[in-house]
């Protein structure tokens, strides 16, 4: 693994899941993203966003949010517009009978609302126009799992 997924593989990917199952599989599929080319990197892409967010938010989803982040910001990723938009898909839903995951899922993606500040102004006009989005629905989040108790 390179410096933008450092870390990667002391996640312990078998033990949790995604929506399909087990997210064994999630650490390719970011490698994929990463350094993949433009076709490789959006179908992997395209997985990911079916796994850890686009139906719901799952454990794996928790722990691959840093590494998504990670990807948004490397200018070498060939699809960082469609990483953002899985990173507001992900702040965007959630998994009711699993609070705990979904407010987790949630507070790690608006931990990184410093990069969307970053991002807002990256030279490229479709992560400036992604990161925009993204910090729109950062700026007005409010799910019932994030609310504080």
């Amino acid at each position: 693994m390179g410096a933008i997924l450092k870390g990667m593989s002391r996640v312990r990917w078998h033990e949790l899941t995604h929506a399909y199952g087990s997210a064994q599989d999630v650490p390719g599929r970011l490698s994929r993203v990463a350094w993949g080319d433009t076709r490789t990197s959006v179908d992997a892409l395209s997985d990911l966003g079916l796994w850890l967010g686009e139906l719901a938010v799952f454990d794996a989803t928790v722990a691959a949010v840093p590494f998504l982040w990670d990807l948004a910001v490397t200018d070498s990723v060939t699809s960082r517009p469609g990483v953002i938009e899985l990173l507001q898909a992900i702040l965007e839903h959630g998994n009711p009978p699993q609070t705990t995951v979904v407010h987790a899922a949630h507070q790690a993606v608006l931990s990184g609302s410093g990069t969307v500040s970053v991002l807002v102004s990256d030279e490229d006009p479709a992560v400036r126009a992604a990161a925009r989005d993204l910090a729109a629905v950062i700026d007005s989040h409010a799910c019932e799992a994030c609310r504080p108790t």
